[in-house]
């Protein structure tokens, strides 16, 4: 395992644990289930006090209607009858009015509760997905820091400004030991100003020597580098010169002598192997499983590049009403949840406008 995999691979094992928002969620359940428990209880009580109240407007009625019968003898107890009667319908009006105004209280405080939890959980997911383009930010601001240095390497710099046999020799040999030591790249390519390949690293497995590049993306972009301190990237891509794999490629220009301000003479192309390395992170992001949730990378455009599902890379399109914003969260049509964050760079790397993206399950 290269350098660049297991700082990769260590910092993967740093993301926060789920147990914290778990309990959250947990406590969140708590207090909407006993709330549930006193608005339940409350009706239940009030539903015996408006029994009992009725029983009592019942013997009321009847001890009217025998007062009545007793005549004048009666009419004192008639009174006391009205009077229970009266008191009857007092509690049973203060029994209505405290089951309303808890009934609505506690509704009130559950869809409160569950307002806060589903904030809660949106946040919870804006961080995860921040965590996931963090993670690919500083991978790739290795690959900037790389492409940048092995360009000025002495068999680069000589095999680019006279591409002989020799040299040509040299320069593959020395790139073969680079990727023996850096496992996350597929091959590394040298390219004369016309866009031709003139070395490469693995020169037994991808036979690219001859080909030309010079209408891809990320060599246009290289060709126009004014000094050895930049670099070029080309879009998330499937490469036919390597077997279709899926590759990020990062350039930078070779420069006589190896100078950052020498002459140019070549480019350095080195293909980042990005699906293994991008499917790592995806799926390293600690969601909880109650979530059902699916973890995404998504370029500028919004095409899918990564996904712990392993489905639509490269091909599908995700909506983010973005309304200005580098992060949030929102519903589906569906009722899930939506949450992202836009790439924040790394170091000197300031990102591609990349989104780290969960889209989760209903809560």
């Amino acid at each position: 395992m290269s350098v660049a995999l297991r700082s990769q691979t260590a910092t993967i094992s740093k993301l926060p644990a789920k147990s914290g928002a778990e309990d959250e969620a947990d406590v969140s359940a708590l207090i909407a289930r006993l709330t549930a428990e006193v608005n339940q209880v409350a009706c239940e009580k009030t539903k015996s006090i408006q029994k009992i109240t009725n029983q009592m407007k019942m013997l009321a009625l009847n001890a009217l209607i025998e007062s009545s019968r007793a005549g004048a003898q009666g009419a004192g107890f008639a009174v006391v009858a009205q009077e229970v009667r009266n008191v009857g319908q007092q509690v049973e009006t203060i029994a209505r009015e405290l089951e309303s105004q808890l009934t609505n209280r506690t509704g009130n405080l559950m869809n409160s509760i569950a307002q806060m939890a589903d904030r809660s959980r949106g946040e919870r997911m804006v961080d995860l997905s921040l965590n996931a383009i963090e993670l690919i930010d500083r991978n790739l601001y290795e690959r900037t820091c790389d492409v940048r240095w092995w360009a000025t390497d002495s068999a680069v710099a000589d095999c680019a400004a006279a591409p002989e046999a020799a040299a040509v020799a040299h320069a593959s040999e020395r790139m073969a030991v680079i990727l023996g030591a850096y496992t996350v790249y597929l091959d590394l390519w040298l390219c004369d100003l016309e866009g031709n390949v003139v070395a490469n690293g693995r020169v037994d497995r991808f036979h690219v020597v001859g080909q030309n590049v010079a209408s891809t993306k990320w060599f246009r972009a290289a060709r126009g580098l004014r000094t050895g301190d930049e670099y070029a990237v080309g879009d998330v891509e499937c490469q036919p010169l390597l077997g279709n794999a899926q590759v990020v490629t990062y350039c930078a220009s070779v420069r006589a002598g190896g100078k950052a301000n020498g002459k140019p003479t070549g480019v350095l192309a080195v293909h980042f192997d990005w699906e293994p390395q991008a499917r790592a992170i995806v799926q390293g992001v600690r969601v909880g499983a109650a979530d059902k949730a699916r973890v995404l990378l998504v370029d500028s455009n919004f095409r899918v590049i990564a996904a712990s599902d392993g489905q639509g890379l490269l091909t599908e399109r995700v909506s983010l009403p973005l309304e200005g914003r580098r992060s949030g969260f929102h519903q589906d049509r569906s009722g899930g949840l939506v949450a992202f964050h836009a790439t924040p760079g790394y170091e000197t790397y300031r990102g591609l406008g990349w989104f780290g993206v969960i889209q989760a399950g209903a809560g």
